[in-house]
């Protein structure tokens, strides 16, 4: 039964994350000098799951962000815009295509939360890994200090600013984007201004103030059921393929991090004859009330994708009795309303999930930054200037409120609350057309001011992680700038073979 229980409570646990830098061999010669080749540096690797279906799955949502899948969802919703002009005013072509971008806004939102899983994780074990390294550093670095007090080693001059050789020696450019790259960037900081979203809001009161002029009738609120789901897509299949690509930015950024930093645990072992085994380093699970971990679960249940393949059932399930609704309007409505309301709540998730573990990846590379303080601090050589973010505009501001609003663990409360109040209203109209149309309008309506505040929250982080993944490269390259200077009475080097291109 206590197995059972704790099966149960596996989901939504947010446990230890563990890793360990690879250590950097040396070799001993003949003579008992050690030697080391720096140009075996170990660079960064997605951590491989354990499972085959988690491996799988994982594909299919890196493939969902891809330039192929976004350009396919352009086309559609192009398509959709022309048949519109033809078949636009008949009831039938609305609900239908209303029901198509809410099944496929619903599917997007399981490939995010799973997106966000994994990012979560890898940030966690890549700033445990840094960490492992670190520790490692600080342990040879001491003892490269006590020998050079017993004249054991000369000790090179300290890095000064006029001594930039060793810097270039190793320095390598951060990887660039695209053309394409570049541009979707650029959107994605247009489509997640406050203007923008100002102007989201804009519309839809327009749209409530012409409402008295169309009677409130159910085809002015399609109209905008429809406009709304196809913005909805169209944020997904954007949102999706930014952050796949902005990933795999930090990725290769992480490996000139960890190219330089295994150079740098390279050489001092050479200098110390250390051969002790990088530390494990365990991170915490984070501590966190009912209500967090409850969302927690929610989004483990999300993104195992369990989620789609309910909705794969319930499709079945409404196709099935279609004759017995004679496919009337109310029974294509079904589908898109079952789809919109889940998604909407998954869109109060999202934007908890990515401001909650963003924050524990965030705080877990802050202590890689005090470690290294610490570290420069012991050497007695200046850390490399800081690059920092500007402050903030007023425009700012209100978005980093607005932010810290919408991804409280109350706000998805909050939906939750909202949904049922809107099922008992569709209950008590019957579920008629108009009463469907009330679950589908205001969560699409709301799902769709989500995503464009899913997409300012991952520009301010993007923007954040991109600075703090330069500093941190400097300061390792610095290290080893350092390292290098530090010569033992021998004239023995290093086998070197350094590299400029970080993406090899």
């Amino acid at each position: 039964m206590e197995g059972i229980l704790r099966y149960l409570r596996t989901p939504g646990a947010k446990g230890e994350i563990e890793a360990a830098a690879p250590t950097q061999r040396v070799s001993h010669g003949l003579d008992g000098k050690t030697q080391a080749d720096i140009s075996d540096s170990v660079g960064y690797t997605v951590p491989v799951k354990a499972r085959m279906l988690d491996r799988w799955l994982d594909r299919v949502v890196q493939f969902s962000g891809s330039e192929v899948v976004f350009f396919v969802i352009i086309s559609g919703l192009l398509a959709w815009a022309f048949l519109g002009i033809r078949y636009g005013t008949a009831d039938s072509w609305q609900v239908a295509i209303s029901d198509v971008q809410a099944i496929v806004a619903y599917v997007f939102d399981s490939f995010l939360v799973r997106q966000e899983l994994n990012l979560y994780e890898e940030g966690m074990a890549a700033a445990a890994t840094l960490q492992s390294r670190l520790m490692s550093h600080e342990r040879m670095l001491r003892k490269l200090l006590r020998d050079s007090q017993t004249d054991m080693f000369e000790k090179g001059v300290p890095l000064a600013e006029e001594n930039k050789t060793l810097l270039d020696k190793y320095r390598v450019d951060f990887p660039s984007e695209t053309w394409f790259g570049r541009f979707t960037t650029y959107a994605s900081h247009v489509f997640g201004h406050l203007a923008t979203v100002s102007l989201y809001w804009a519309g839809v009161f327009i749209w409530i103030g012409i409402g008295r002029l169309c009677g409130w009738s159910n085809n002015w609120q399609l109209y905008m059921n429809s406009a709304s789901s196809a913005l909805m897509v169209f944020i997904f299949a954007f949102l999706a393929n930014i952050r796949e690509r902005h990933s795999a930015y930090m990725n290769k950024c992480l490996d000139a991090i960890f190219k330089t930093d295994s150079m740098v645990e390279a050489r001092l072992r050479h200098l110390t004859g250390d051969d002790a085994e990088n530390a494990i380093v365990v991170l915490p699970a984070p501590k966190v009330g009912i209500i967090q971990r409850a969302i927690y679960y929610y989004a483990d249940f999300v993104g195992t994708l369990v989620g789609i393949g309910i909705l794969t059932v319930v499709i079945v399930v409404w196709v099935a009795v279609g004759p017995l609704l004679h496919f009337s309007s109310n029974w294509w409505l079904i589908i898109g309303t079952y789809a919109g309301l889940v998604g909407m709540n998954d869109g109060f998730v999202l934007r908890n999930m990515q401001n909650r573990l963003g924050k524990y990846v965030d705080d877990e590379f802050s202590r890689v930054e005090v470690e290294d303080e610490k570290l420069y601090a012991i050497l007695s050589i200046p850390m490399p200037e800081k690059e920092t973010i500007g402050k903030p505009s007023p425009t700012q501001k209100v978005s980093e409120l607005v932010n810290k609003i919408s991804s409280h663990e109350l706000t998805v409360v909050a939906g939750v609350l909202t949904i049922c109040g809107l099922v008992a209203g569709a209950s008590a109209m019957r579920w008629s057309t108009t009463g469907q149309l009330l679950c589908n309008v205001p969560p699409s309506l709301i799902e769709s001011f989500f995503m464009i505040v899913l997409i300012t929250g991952h520009n301010a982080a993007d923007d954040k992680r991109r600075i703090g993944l330069k500093n941190i490269y400097e300061r390792r390259l610095r290290l080893l700038s350092f390292a290098e200077s530090i010569k033992p009475h021998t004239n023995e080097t290093l086998v070197e073979t350094p590299t400029k291109d970080i993406n090899t």
